[in-house]
Formats: C-alpha cells, sequence, structure tokens
C-alpha cells in the first residue's frame, strides 16, 4: 500500500517502523525539524517537512498524484491536524483515512466520524481504562486485557513458590484442573520464553500468560499465587486527565462499595471532576506528598493508579506508594523504552497507550476484515485474536490436530452457542464457532489462512 502518515511523535514513529516492516511504500509528514531530521536518518521512508493540515504540503507528500495513495493517518498530538488531513485526503480521492483523537467526545458517537467523513476516529482512553479496571480486579496480574466481548481474557501472572502449580507438567496439572476454561499459552523464563506443550513444567517466578473466563480469573489468579483474591475495595488515582477520568467512571459505574479517590494539582480540574463523578472523592493536592497518601489512606489502599501526563512522574509516585504500603501500583506510561524499568521501579503493572494506539492502527491496516477484537503482548512479540468461522472456512468440519497449526499458535477458547470450552486435539470445529486463537506475529497470518480470515 501507499500511505501518507502525519506526525512522528511517539505513536506516529512505531506505526512507521511496522508498515515499513511490512513492505508498504510510507511517505511521513513531520513539522518539527529536528524530528523530521531524526526520523529521516533512521527511517527508511520519504520525509516531507510541513503542517499536515495544509494542502500543499499534503500534495508534497503525493496527495493527488493520479489517486495513487491507498490511506493516510492522522496520528499528532492535535485533534484538529488530524481531522483536517483525513478530510482533505478524502476530498483528493484516498479511498481510507484514520485519524488518532485525544478528545473522547469525538468518539462518543459513530456519527462523528461519518460526518468529518473519516473512515476510523481511534482514542485510546476507553480501551486503557478498561486494561487499568481489569488489572484492578485481578491483583495478582501484570496483564490483562478483555475479549470475547468481555467474556473472557488474557492474564499475566508470576508463578509463586506457594503455587500448586509449581513444578508439575502441564497435563497432569490439566487432568487435576479439567473443570476450569482455562489454558496457560505462553511462559516467559528470564529473557527468553516459549509455547508450552503438555510437558513442560513451570517454575518459580515464571511469568505466564494465561487465556480464561473472566468469571474464573481469581480461582485462576489463586493457582498462580497459592493466595485467595482479595476483594477491591479502595482506589487512589493520581491525575485527573482524560485517562484519571475514564477510570474513575468504570470504577463508579461497575462497583457499588469501592472507595475511588481522585488527586490532582489542578484546582479548576478538580472542581469540574467533582461536579461530573458522583461517587470519587477528588482531592486538590500533590501526590508527592507523603503525608496527603498516608491521610487518604495509603497503607489500606489495593489500587494506586498513576495517569499523570510525566512517565517518570507515573513510575517515581509508583515506587513511593508501593514503598509507603499500597497493594498494587500501575503506572501510565507513553515512551516504550521505559517498559523495561517495570521492575525497577517496582510497579506491578505499566500500561502504554500509544503502543494501544499504534496496536489498532496496525491491526486495522493488517487485518481489515479477517480478525475480530485483539489483544497485542508486546512483550512477548504476540497477539490474542478472534474469529467467527464461516461456512466455508477450511477449519471448518475438521478436528484441531488436523489443521497442522505451526507451533507457536495455540486455540485458547471456543465459543459455540451458549457454551465456551478449552478445545482438545480432537474437538471438530463448526461453522459459526466464535474462536479466540494466541498466535506469535511470525505466525499469525498462517493462522487466518488456515481458519479462514481473509
Amino acid at each position: 500500500m501507499r500511505i501518507i502518515l502525519v506526525g512522528a511523535g511517539e505513536v506516529g514513529q512505531n506505526v512507521a517502523r511496522e508498515l515499513i516492516r511490512d513492505g508498504h511504500d510510507l511517505t511521513i509528514v513531520e513539522r518539527d525539524e529536528d524530528r523530521a531530521q531524526q526520523i529521516d536518518e533512521e527511517l527508511d521512508a520519504r520525509v516531507i517537512r510541513g503542517n499536515g493540515a495544509r494542502p500543499q504540503v499534503l500534495e508534497e507528500a503525493g496527495l493527488g498524484e493520479d489517486g495513487g495513495v491507498d490511506l493516510l493517518i492522522g496520528a499528532t498530538d492535535r485533534d484538529e491536524v488530524n481531522i483536517l488531513a483525513c478530510w482533505i485526503a478524502k476530498k483528493s480521492g484516498v479511498p481510507q483515512t484514520m485519524a488518532r483523537v485525544r478528545s473522547i467526545e469525538f468518539t462518543d458517537t459513530q456519527s462523528w466520524a461519518r460526518d468529518l467523513n473519516v473512515d476510523l476516529l481511534i482514542s485510546p482512553e476507553r480501551s486503557v481504562a478498561r486494561e487499568i479496571q481489569e488489572l484492578l480486579q485481578v491483583g495478582a496480574s501484570f496483564h490483562a486485557a478483555t475479549l470475547m466481548q468481555e467474556r473472557a481474557g488474557i492474564y499475566g501472572f508470576t508463578l509463586s513458590g506457594g503455587s500448586p502449580l509449581l513444578g508439575r507438567p502441564l497435563k497432569d496439572l490439566t487432568r487435576e484442573y479439567q473443570k476450569l476454561r482455562t489454558i496457560i499459552v505462553y511462559v516467559r523464563r528470564g529473557r527468553s520464553g516459549f509455547v508450552p506443550s503438555g510437558e513442560s513444567v513451570l517454575l518459580e517466578g515464571d511469568l505466564c500468560y494465561v487465556a480464561t473466563l473472566r468469571e474464573e480469573r481469581d480461582q485462576v489468579a489463586g493457582l498462580f499465587t497459592g493466595k485467595s483474591a482479595r476483594p477491591l475495595r479502595r482506589v487512589i488515582i493520581v491525575g485527573g486527565g482524560k485517562i484519571g477520568f475514564q477510570v474513575a467512571k468504570r470504577l463508579e459505574e461497575n462497583f457499588q462499595k469501592v472507595d475511588i479517590r481522585l488527586i490532582d494539582r489542578d484546582l479548576e480540574k478538580c472542581e469540574i471532576l467533582a461536579r461530573e463523578l458522583g461517587k470519587t472523592t477528588v482531592l486538590h493536592g500533590d501526590a508527592t506528598d507523603s503525608d496527603l497518601l498516608r491521610y487518604e489512606g495509603i497503607e489500606e489502599t489495593d489500587g494506586f493508579v498513576c495517569t499523570t501526563a510525566n512517565d517518570e512522574m507515573n513510575l517515581v509516585l509508583s515506587a513511593v506508594a508501593r514503598n509507603l504500603g499500597a497493594r498494587k501500583t500501575i503506572a501510565v506510561i507513553r515512551k516504550s523504552s521505559y517498559l523495561e524499568l517495570q521492575e525497577a521501579f517496582h510497579a506491578d503493572a505499566l500500561v502504554n497507550p500509544n503502543e494501544a494506539l499504534a496496536s489498532t492502527i496496525l491491526h486495522r491496516i493488517r487485518y481489515p476484515r479477517g480478525m475480530g477484537a485483539v489483544s497485542v503482548i508486546d512483550q512477548i512479540d504476540a497477539e490474542m485474536g478472534e474469529i467467527t468461522l464461516t461456512p466455508d472456512s477450511p477449519a471448518a468440519g475438521k478436528k484441531v490436530m488436523d489443521l497442522e497449526l505451526p507451533r507457536g499458535v495455540i486455540l485458547a477458547l471456543v465459543e459455540r452457542g451458549a457454551e465456551v470450552f478449552v478445545p482438545k486435539g480432537d474437538t471438530v470445529l463448526k461453522e459459526n464457532d466464535h474462536l479466540l486463537f494466541f498466535s506469535s506475529r511470525d505466525h499469525l497470518h498462517k493462522a487466518l489462512d488456515t481458519l479462514g480470515a481473509d
């Protein structure tokens, strides 16, 4: 495809690298001269300096040249620039446009995209807030994402020394816990990892990625930690921006008895949040003040969520909160280079909205029709995807063992009517089966071809 990408910040560069790796003809528009110079030196793409909302700049990037541009992506940190660039592209005959939008209002209804003549408006705030809620609910998890219309999820657990799963082959565990609709899809051990088989034995400290029904997640978490799940009682959120607001709002909607407290330095913002949030205690203050955190009951806090616009502040506050007694800390970060600092800063989970946004854009380009919801697991370069078998799918009517799926691909769960189960080798797949599958990215296209996705 011939693609114009407007904006080469953290999101744009993540998208650009993957598009170049996929073999697309890419032109990048960037107004910041230093950044444009950097990407011109580092990336194999044509770089145009200028404002991506100006028709002349887009024409220089190739817009209007015999209708040769297939897609324009607006990925700057300014909604107006992204939307206007897409509008100009549509007027010039570009068949597909995508715009990153930071204002949640733009994505409240589907009509906004249609009225603005944009094919896809993307804002990661809601999906990030959903991920944070899931991480709070499953206290032992370091990774959490819902799939199958929130019936199932993919969770990351660290195997503790008190786990009954320790030192035993997975085939024995499958027989012992056969009523659980749960499957371990990947194990990270040190700097390497593997897709487990029935002969695999789990060791203390293994990072295990598990697909399971949400209704069974607490029981599954207990198997990995050796402890009973603790109900969510108190959450402190630092930062009253879009993500902090969305997290508080979701907690209000889904929990009746959770004590929610939100801290922000901006008095005017606090006053607005206090009017819009009905059950949250909004506090005007500085979260770096340990006396304030103690006064608000940090030692009894089940979840401490840092959502400010400053990555470094979020990481430091997570370490402070953990030191003061918070049971779980979650930090929102936007710089991918900080992902490796999770252990150094003692954060239980890191959530990156920029990666979520980049992954959504790439998913729509790579799999426009074939695959539904997806959870990207960047730490292990893999994806959990969903697909419904059509009547002409080559997998319909076949046993799982006969599909010849490559190693690195696992059929995790099958939804058949009201029933959800873990498929076995002799399970015969049927038309309309809804499949949840795991795949390393190297084998994803092969998996989709085998299952019958376009």
